[in-house]
């Protein structure tokens, strides 16, 4: 991991910080895709994990006193240590060469992979990659790479707001299409399967009044399984390869979210957006040739 050594606060936080290498297993069981594959009202996978589904099974679950006040643990391996530490899901990437069947121990050697401070509209911010290198029974299968951005609010910041988008706008292209509808039901089934606290997800005066949101924000990882969705249901017969995706902006609640691919050979390009809206995430997928 290599801390920049730009000047600033951020900068100034972060200089000293070496987090850990952190390793995790577990069975993997069939009961958290079965789950997810119903919050989806589709049919569930037999054998094998789907990409990314992983994120059903590998869960820290941190204890209540270690809960800090939005959400997400106070400290953890991965959290830099930054005042009033606000934090959004901002993309990542995936390869995977073998698959994972339910049955099999599932483990990963987790670790910071880099830090990069980058200052956009919101002011000064840090991004973190996280990287995971997945086992199965023994055996490597997969790597992943999260990419987390930090900005520091500490008390007292101006609340930074944001408008709720317009709508109006045209439809996402792509001959692959699927959609779900969302709303803080589906946001709190999800928030459980992923033991994921972060209170922007299911408190409406949090999310308005303290991050500034005009309503509840869809998960980000949401928004990436939407997308590994199209080659599920349209291409079954294909493996994903390769995985990369970035999010743009947040999803906010009650909307319908569109999720529209377009595939060329072996590649698929797919966007996914609240319906009338600018896309909240670009991907692309690349499939394993057709056995």
């Amino acid at each position: 991991m290599t801390v920049p050594a730009d000047t600033g606060p951020l900068a100034e936080a972060l200089r000293g910080w070496r987090p850990p290498v952190v390793e995790s297993a577990r069975r993997v069981d069939p009961w958290q895709s079965a789950a997810f594959a119903a919050l989806l009202d589709a049919p569930a996978p037999t054998d094998t994990l789907p990409p990314l589904w992983h994120w059903f099974t590998l869960l820290d679950h941190p204890a209540q006193s270690e809960i800090g006040t939005d959400g997400h643990p106070a400290a953890a391996p991965f959290l830099p240590p930054i005042s009033g530490r606000r934090r959004m899901f901002a993309g990542g990437r995936f390869e995977q060469w073998e698959p994972v069947y339910y049955g099999s121990e599932l483990s990963a050697r987790s670790s910071v992979a880099d830090v990069n401070l980058k200052n956009g509209r919101s002011g000064e911010m840090a991004f973190v990659t996280v990287r995971h290198e997945l086992s199965a029974d023994g055996r490597q299968v997969a790597i992943e790479e999260q990419d987390i951005v930090y900005r520091s609010e500490p008390d007292g910041t101006p609340v930074r707001t944001m408008a709720r988008p317009q709508g109006g706008e045209p439809e996402l292209d792509g001959q692959w299409r699927a959609t779900l509808p969302t709303d803080p039901v589906l946001l709190a089934r999800f928030s459980a399967l992923t033991y994921n606290g972060h209170r922007i997800h299911y408190d409406r005066p949090y999310v308005t009044d303290v991050e500034g949101y005009p309503d509840l924000v869809v998960h980000g990882p949401l928004l990436a399984l939407l997308a590994l969705e199209l080659p599920r249901r349209f291409a079954p017969e294909r493996a994903v390869e390769r995985f990369s995706y970035r999010l743009v902006r947040p999803a906010l609640v009650p909307a319908t979210v569109v999720s529209a691919g377009i595939p060329t050979d072996d590649e698929v390009t797919v966007a996914v957006a609240a319906e009338g809206a600018t896309p909240s995430l670009t991907s692309s997928v690349h499939l394993a040739p057709t056995r």
